[in-house]
């Protein structure tokens, strides 16, 4: 199978500068596609030199910042249009740990969706304030109970897909832009009957930058779980 990674960036060089070489590394063999919405500080400029020594790197560039649920939705129509078999959603801040990617894309071969679930045995999180843990957890919990699946961790950002859960969602119908993009996501492919798989990983706060959270984005979340419900 084809295996693609999609990595949403805005200025987020210095965090590329060094995942790109470890990505490389990996024992897992699968393409990067880098989203970048223009950043000012010439992300996407460094991934298109790097990408000059490494084939399996791409890089995409939107005109503007739109929103991590457009990136995505980006970097989803790039690989299926591209002929991928498998494609993954992965942050550019190491707080998705390339060690778990290689271990996310091995199960992908016998599952339909695998999630980085940070709230099965084994997995956890660090560097996290109690407000963050509660706001996460909770958000989970919630949509857990109103959307009746489940699903331990609904709002997690690493997530791996077979082609044709995607194509079967209907990404043109995504109405979600911001935390609860991944919501809306994995309640449609289980309420078209495919299998989430929750692979255990340890969630470590971002290196280098600010955090995108934020509390219009939280707030957002809680009220569209009941809207995507009603999709």
């Amino acid at each position: 199978m084809r295996k693609l990674v999609i990595i949403p960036t805005y200025n987020e060089i210095e965090n590329m500068k060094a995942l790109l070489p470890v990505l490389m590394k990996l024992k897992q063999q699968f393409d990067v596609l880098v989203v970048d919405d223009s950043s000012p500080d010439g992300t996407a400029k460094f991934v298109e030199e790097f990408a000059k020594t490494e084939p399996r790197v791409h890089v995409l560039v939107r005109a503007a910042k739109q929103g991590l649920g457009k990136a995505y939705l980006a970097g989803f129509d790039w690989g299926l249009k591209k002929g991928y078999d498998v494609l993954t959603e992965m942050d550019a801040d190491f707080s998705h740990a390339p060690s778990h990617l290689d271990e996310i894309l091995a199960l992908i071969d016998s599952h339909d969706v695998v999630i980085g679930s940070r709230y099965v045995k084994g997995g956890g999180t660090v560097n996290w304030g109690i407000l963050r843990k509660i706001i996460s957890r909770g958000g989970s919990l919630y949509s857990r109970i109103i959307l009746g699946y489940p699903l331990r961790d609904w709002t997690g950002g690493f997530n791996c897909w077979r082609k044709e859960v995607l194509e079967k969602i209907n990404l043109s119908g995504i109405r979600s832009n911001g935390y609860s993009f991944q919501i809306e996501l994995k309640y449609k492919a289980l309420k078209n009957g495919y299998k989430i798989h929750e692979a255990p990983i340890i969630f470590e706060d971002r290196r280098v930058g600010q955090s995108k959270m934020s509390l219009k984005i939280v707030l957002e979340a809680f009220y569209k779980v009941w809207l995507i419900k009603s999709y």
